[in-house]
């Protein structure tokens, strides 16, 4: 089935909510790190669906990226969350998004991307270094990975990934 690439919709929000819900809590490679209706709360679409992403097909969203361009520093774009159906995973997906977020970020003058994820979370370490991000001196290492305490609040600490919108 092909797939096709837009922009996010308001509509889009219940949907996207509880594929992540669902995206998650049924795939253990996955650490769930809370509720995903806490994370995507419809204030994203409602300012950012411009800059987020969906791929779907003729059955339903597939995947999608929820990003923005910064309003206090023009030169950053931030990808706040990212989700793939667990069947799709590893087909290139998260990599297309990531692109077309890139160039759409680099076509509105924006230098560099931005995004976090939990040292705990080795897949999207793994993932976000093999799109060439670089993460960012922290106060704290874990596993040799450069973390920042408390980033989310009292024991949410994150890797801070930082990417060149050209390279």
């Amino acid at each position: 089935m092909p797939m096709m690439l837009r922009r996010a919709r308001l509509s889009d929000h219940r949907a996207l909510v509880e594929s992540a819900q669902r995206w998650w809590w049924e795939d253990p490679r996955t650490p769930a790190e809370g509720d995903p209706s806490r994370q995507l709360p419809r204030l994203f679409l409602q300012n950012f669906g411009s800059t987020s992403l969906v791929a779907e097909d003729n059955t339903g969203i597939k995947a999608f990226l929820v990003g923005f361009h910064s309003g206090d520093n023009d030169d950053d774009a931030y990808i706040h969350y990212v989700g793939v159906d667990p069947v799709l995973r590893g087909r290139g997906l998260a990599r297309g998004l990531y692109s077309a977020f890139f160039k759409r970020a680099a076509e509105a003058g924006r230098e560099q991307v931005r995004a976090v994820t939990s040292p705990r979370n080795g897949p999207s370490v793994a993932f976000h270094r093999a799109l060439g991000f670089t993460p960012e001196a922290g106060d704290q290492e874990v596993d040799g990975l450069p973390v920042h305490s408390d980033y989310d609040g009292p024991g949410h600490h994150r890797v801070c990934f930082r990417r060149m919108t050209a390279g």
